[in-house]
């Protein structure tokens, strides 16, 4: 008998790690037909042979289940926001030497924009962002750190010209930001979560997860936090129920679990 889609998914945990019971399962499960349709292949049990013994195909497969879409500063109001008024508030707090975690950072915009936002505040030498993620094809294109134009739309114009060097159609971003970075493979679904954050950073990824995924996650944010630390997620997400966890909202985008 063929495998059913929920025999495909305890495959895929088996190879991969990745639990898809976590991710709504129609948008998933279409992105994975499109994928087995474009390969050719007759079906999930068919499919997953093909991930066994096929390199290039199991990669690309995590890669495109992982949904990386990422630019440099989204949504760069919010990032001003954080320029203005939670870097000072969290250098008072904890002082220069911050822990400071980018989850779920795919090509690396992200922890890379974490590194500029802080340089105008403290001494590069002093910035170390941890960033995880659960693809390590995405996390080998941030660390070579080569971004289509576009990418860079959001970056403020003295920090574009100071770290980044055109190369052809691309840009290079500065081996002294790329160097304030250390990048982890991590699964946010099943792998301990990093202790003792001043600052953690997760943007637009938990959209694709389930209500009971989400919860099970910002649960371990909050415990990832110290007192007075902050979480910062994307434009298209809200904690609803952030104070059953314990958090106090300071606007739609950053929550704090209080001192």
């Amino acid at each position: 008998m063929a495998y059913d889609y929920p025999e495909f998914m305890k495959q895929v945990y088996k190879l991969t790690s990745i639990d898809l019971n976590a991710y709504k399962e129609k948008q998933m499960k279409r992105r994975i037909d499109t994928l087995i349709t474009k390969h050719k292949y007759k079906g999930y049990e068919d499919f997953v042979g093909g991930l066994k013994s096929d390199k290039a195909l199991f990669e690309e497969f995590v890669n495109y289940l992982t949904i990386n879409v990422s630019e440099f500063y989204r949504n760069p109001d919010q990032w001003e926001l954080m320029d203005k008024e939670y870097i000072p508030e969290l250098l008072k707090k904890f002082g220069q030497n911050l822990k400071i975690w980018s989850a779920a950072c795919s090509t690396g915009d992200e922890p890379y924009s974490l590194v500029m936002a802080l340089s105008r505040h403290i001494p590069l030498n002093k910035i170390k962002i941890i960033a995880t993620d659960i693809d390590k094809q995405v996390m080998a294109q941030a660390q070579t750190g080569l971004y289509a134009a576009k990418s860079l739309n959001g970056v403020p114009r003295d920090l574009k010209s100071k770290y980044f060097t055109q190369v052809g159609p691309s840009f290079q971003i500065s081996n002294e930001i790329k160097s304030r970075v250390e990048f982890k493979q991590h699964n946010l679904l099943k792998d301990p979560f990093i202790t003792g954050c001043n600052f953690i950073v997760c943007r637009n990824v938990l959209i694709y997860f389930t209500d009971e995924a989400k919860d099970v996650i910002y649960g371990k944010f909050y415990d990832s936090l110290k007192p007075g630390g902050l979480l910062f997620i994307g434009s298209t997400e809200q904690i609803v129920n952030h104070k059953q966890f314990g958090y106090e909202r300071r606007n739609s985008f950053y929550y704090a679990k209080p001192m």
